[in-house]
């Protein structure tokens, strides 16, 4: 068997919901997490913590901007914990 074979395949909803609760372990309360399709941009991901305070990324299909988003969540927590 090769190795992508086995890989469980993931729901755009599981990606969503595994996103969410990887943020509010560290950030606390989140107002919104979700995915939309920009006419101009293709798919943008983004997380809402509050009014004002959010984390966005795109990318050419819902999957790849819900994966570009949680790179960019790990990043930082990933940061805060080396600290």
């Amino acid at each position: 068997m090769a190795s992508g074979e086995n890989k469980e395949v993931k729901s755009i909803d599981e990606r969503l919901e595994r996103l969410k609760r990887e943020a509010k372990g560290h950030f606390g309360e989140i107002r919104f997490v979700g995915i939309k399709l920009h006419d101009k941009i293709g798919w943008v991901a983004k997380i809402q913590f509050d009014e004002f305070e959010s984390l966005v990324a795109e990318g050419e299909t819902a999957i790849d901007a819900i994966k570009n988003l949680r790179k960019r969540v790990l990043k930082i927590i990933n940061r805060y914990n080396a600290v």
